[in-house]
């Protein structure tokens, strides 16, 4: 098959961008390099779209959260991502989290079934030097393809470490003294396993984490930044002797039943398969040595004999400076026939990453029809991420960013109490308006 595109890179982005384009009935050459025999520092599998940090899409509240709202948009356009993640959905109260293995199957699946899509198992270099394409190899992107992308930037790309979460088996955490509860019991449900800590536990699971053997860095890595959604647990723990319990430990709202009180820590977990056999410690990215991991993560209270189906680490990931290489279009300023999407034009997070992805495919659908582009509006959160990454944010200071109400064009007429509000509601009027407007079969 000649390839109309050639899409390279099979996570979240690059399996989105394959589907806009290829239902579209154009031909596209999706090459992933997992199953060559390559694999990255995070991967654990070959399949399409793995998830290799939580397992959760975050909020699906559309009504009052950014990323809800974007989840909203995404199902508007007839997401692939968001399909597959409505058919792994897993209980997890108002965030949308998913079982793994059966998210990546059914992306796979449905990629396969598409006549004019090839799946390649290959690993690419180099740039392509004619033809559309799009690079969406994430924040793991290869060294060797890494260099060639810098080359044609004539830029270093920006890095950041990110860490991610052990799993725990569910059948060996001590549900006689853990409970069931909502997140910092908000809402009816109660979905996440609740670990408490008392103040001497606590201060001692505090000193452990900042006394544990860690990964040692490589002398190019020591001045890379973390990025703050990711941030490993030791590494907030460094940052002050309450900072966990301000945060990933926070108890307010959780009374221990067999108190009657709150704790004075909690860790939290939530699960990670159908099944529910599987369970993500919330917030407990780290960078510890595997055998630290289980020492000192059995000495909270519950998981005194917890078992763990995949320790937490740490890999690095890169970026570009997308506001100062790319155009309004993801296009490389200096190799206009090259498109980014996904993680490696500096977005933040699952979601994000794939929105970026559907955009660069209806991009170059249109572009392959011969139709100008017309993006989102910024009041969308569609168009307000898009703008952020393409020439919004300030490139000197460019940083990984999730989708968040502070992209979208302010409401200050609007009372702070009802603002989130009136931007859910602003913008699904807007991309409604948007939708109805792109010629039949855009």
């Amino acid at each position: 098959m000649n390839p109309d595109v050639h899409i390279i890179g099979g996570g979240l982005a690059g399996s989105e961008a394959a589907w806009q384009i290829a239902r579209r009935g154009f031909h596209v050459r999706l090459s992933e390099m997992r199953g060559t025999g390559e694999r990255t520092a995070a991967h654990h599998t070959d399949a399409l779209a793995e998830l290799v940090c939580s397992n959760s899409f975050r909020s699906d509240d559309d009504e009052k959260n950014a990323v809800g709202l974007l989840h909203h948009e995404m199902r508007r356009c007839d997401s692939l991502i968001m399909a597959a993640a409505a058919k792994a959905r897993v209980p997890a109260g108002s965030a949308l989290a998913v079982d793994r293995d059966v998210f990546s199957a059914e992306v796979e699946g449905q990629l396969a079934a598409l006549p004019t899509l090839q799946i390649v198992r290959e690993r690419i270099d180099t740039l392509p030097s004619n033809g559309l394409a799009i690079i969406a190899t994430g924040p793991l992107t290869a060294e060797v393809l890494a260099s060639s992308i810098a080359q044609a930037t004539g830029a270093d790309s920006l890095a950041f470490f990110d860490a991610i979460a052990p799993i725990v088996y569910r059948e060996t955490i001590d549900m006689d003294i853990c409970w069931m509860a909502s997140r910092w019991d908000k809402g009816e449900t109660k979905d996440y396993i609740n670990c408490p800590m008392d103040k001497e536990q606590y201060l001692a699971f505090h000193q452990g984490l900042l006394d544990g053997e860690k990964t040692v860095f490589k002398e190019w890595e020591a001045n890379t930044p973390y990025f703050d959604g990711c941030m490993p647990i030791e590494v907030m723990a460094e940052r002050g002797l309450d900072t966990l319990r301000f945060g990933p430990m926070k108890p307010v709202g959780l009374d221990d039943p067999r108190t009657g009180r709150w704790p004075y820590a909690v860790v939290q977990l939530r699960q990670d398969n159908k099944l529910g056999t599987l369970w993500n410690m919330v917030g407990f990215q780290t960078k510890l040595k595997h055998a630290e991991q289980v020492r000192l993560f059995r000495t909270i209270p519950g998981l005194e004999q917890a078992e763990f189906a995949r320790l937490g680490g740490l890999h690095r990931n890169t970026f570009l400076n997308a506001p100062l290489l790319l155009d309004r279009e993801l296009r490389l300023k200096s190799s206009p026939h090259v498109r980014f999407a996904g993680q490696i034009t500096g977005c933040e997070g699952y979601v994000e990453s794939a929105a970026v992805g559907l955009m660069a495919g209806l991009m170059t659908a249109a572009q392959l029809v011969g139709r100008k582009w017309e993006a989102p509006p910024r009041t969308t959160a569609l168009g307000a991420l898009l703008s952020h990454i393409t020439g919004d944010a300030e490139a000197e200071t460019y940083q990984p960013m999730n989708v968040n109400f502070g992209l979208f064009p302010p409401l200050h007429d609007v009372k702070k109490k009802q603002r989130k509000e009136a931007y859910t509601e602003r913008a699904k009027r807007d991309i409604a308006t948007w939708l109805a407007n792109l010629p039949p079969g855009a």
